[in-house]
């Protein structure tokens, strides 16, 4: 692997999480929301149980920094399941949705 002379910036990370119940999405968005570099978060939550909650966190700014996220999500209980996407660079790429072949 070669090494790079620039700086390359993360600008989108969709992470699959597990929170308890406590704090309310809301909070966690805030949380997050307050990094440097990041200029909006997005939470969907898609599962509930007794005593947990799966989010989907979507992170979008100019410069991204993974450890301080997951050190705000660790800090309200909630742990990263997966990293679902990242975009790095000088642009953000729209997600393309391959059509499914047809099974004959």
């Amino acid at each position: 692997m070669s090494e790079t002379t620039t700086t390359v910036r993360i600008r989108r990370l969709v992470l699959d999480v597990l929170k308890p119940h406590q704090p309310r999405i809301d909070v966690l968005a805030y949380a997050v929301a307050e990094l440097n570099g990041v200029d909006s978060v997005n939470i969907t939550r898609t599962e509930t149980d007794s005593s947990t909650e799966g989010i989907i966190v979507t992170i979008v700014g100019d410069n991204l920094v993974y450890k301080d996220i997951e050190d705000v999500l660790r800090d309200y209980g909630s742990s990263i399941h997966s990293v679902d996407e990242v975009v790095a660079g000088e642009q953000i790429i729209d997600t393309v949705i391959i059509p499914v072949e047809e099974e004959r």
